[in-house]
C-alpha cells in the first residue's frame, strides 16, 4: 500500500512537472501582435489629356522635312511679296521651326533677313513678333517655347540692325493655332513666329 502511494505520487509529480514546464513554454512564447489591415491603396483613374502629351521619346527629331512654305509668288502693285501664311502682316513672312526648337534653322534665315531689309527700309515701322507651337506639350511649356521663338527671331532683327524698341515679343503657345490637324504637316504650320506690323 505505501509503495503504491509511493508510486502515484512519483507519477503525480513527473506529471505536475510536465504540465508547469508545457505552461511556462507557452507563456513564454513570442506573441505575434497582429496589427489592423493595411487600407488597399484607391486605383487611379487616369484621364485622357486634351492633347498629345510631349514625350522625351518624341524631341529632338532631327532636321524637319521640308514644308514647302515658300511664298506664293503674289505680289502687290509696289512688287512687295503679298503672302497670306498664319497671322503675318504683309509684305512680311512667318518663321518656322522644328519641334521642341526654337532656334532659327538655316532654310528660315532668308525670311528673317527679308523681314529685316523691309524693317530697316521703313524706320517707322514696328513689329509685335508672336511665337506660337504645335499642340504637344503642356500649356506651361508650351508658352515659354513660344516666347523663346518669338525672343530668337527678335535676337536676329536687332543682330541685322534693326532697333530693339521696334520689336515688341508675345507668345501664344499653342492657343492660336491655324491648322487643327493632328500631323506633321499640320503641327509643322503651328509652328511659328508671326510678324505683326503695329506702324
Amino acid at each position: 500500500m505505501r509503495s503504491m502511494k509511493m508510486e502515484f505520487r512519483r507519477i503525480f509529480g513527473t506529471v505536475a512537472i510536465i504540465c508547469a514546464v508545457s505552461l511556462l513554454a507557452f507563456g513564454c512564447a513570442k506573441q505575434v501582435e497582429v496589427g489592423p489591415e493595411e487600407p488597399a491603396e484607391p486605383a487611379v483613374t487616369e484621364i485622357e489629356p486634351p492633347h498629345t502629351p510631349w514625350e522625351p521619346g518624341d524631341a529632338w527629331p532631327g532636321e524637319a522635312e521640308a514644308e514647302a512654305l515658300d511664298d506664293t509668288g503674289d505680289r502687290d502693285r509696289d512688287g512687295e511679296l503679298a503672302v497670306l501664311e498664319g497671322r503675318t502682316s504683309a509684305p512680311l513672312l512667318p518663321v518656322y521651326y522644328d519641334f521642341d526648337r526654337s532656334n532659327i534653322r538655316a532654310d528660315q534665315e532668308e525670311r528673317l533677313i527679308h523681314n529685316g531689309n523691309y524693317l530697316l527700309d521703313n524706320p517707322g515701322t514696328r513689329v509685335r513678333i508672336e511665337g506660337n507651337t504645335d499642340e504637344r506639350g503642356t500649356r506651361e511649356y508650351n508658352m515659354a517655347l513660344g516666347e523663346r521663338r518669338s525672343l530668337s527671331a527678335r535676337k536676329y532683327l536687332i543682330d541685322m540692325g534693326v532697333s530693339a524698341n521696334r520689336l515688341e515679343t508675345l507668345s501664344y503657345g499653342e492657343e492660336r493655332p491655324i491648322s487643327f490637324g493632328r500631323d506633321e504637316l499640320s503641327w509643322s504650320l503651328n509652328r511659328r513666329s508671326d510678324f505683326v506690323i503695329l506702324r
